[in-house]
């Protein structure tokens, strides 16, 4: 599962408000081999979500992905 953000600051701040809140964070914000930005994070049922900035995907206002 992942959730992507406009930016990478937008991955560091969605990370410390997670934080905030006790989620577990697995991997702290990095950039990544294939020229983006993430993190992840293990949710209640221990499922991993990524937190990911990709600098090759368009979001619109929403945040949903533009052809």
């Amino acid at each position: 599962l992942a959730y992507n953000t406009k930016s990478e600051k937008e991955v560091d701040q969605l990370i410390e408000k997670l934080r905030k809140k006790s989620v577990e964070i697995i991997k702290e914000p990095q950039k990544v081999n294939w020229g983006g930005y993430s993190s992840y994070v293990s949710d209640i049922d221990g499922n991993l979500w990524e937190i990911a900035f990709n600098p090759f995907l368009r979001l619109d206002e929403k945040g949903n992905v533009k052809e």
